[in-house]
């Protein structure tokens, strides 16, 4: 079965985690649960922000002071531009 403009294979996807899997083999993984949340958190994010070309420094930092200063943290959804905003007429 083909379909336009979706790939046949789970290439993307497995390039997705290739960089977790690289860390995982170098860092031998990590010593605690609380450890291993916390890597599988930043990997998403990480992961997220560059699938959206966003900058990770900024976000991380802006997530950082947004918890420090008890405001909300910034999202990692991607951001639509307003002319694109559908409005629910309802």
């Amino acid at each position: 079965m083909k379909v336009e403009g979706v790939e046949p294979t789970n290439n993307a996807a497995e390039r997705a985690i290739r960089p977790a899997v690289i860390w995982r083999r170098t860092s031998f993984g990590s010593q605690t649960q609380t450890g291993s949340a916390f890597v599988a958190r930043m990997l998403t994010v990480v992961t997220t922000l560059k699938s959206q070309r966003r900058n990770v420094l900024d976000f991380i930092t802006a997530a950082t002071s947004a918890a420090r200063l008890d405001k909300p943290t910034p999202s990692l959804l991607p951001e639509v531009p307003a002319s694109e905003k559908v409005i629910n007429a309802a």
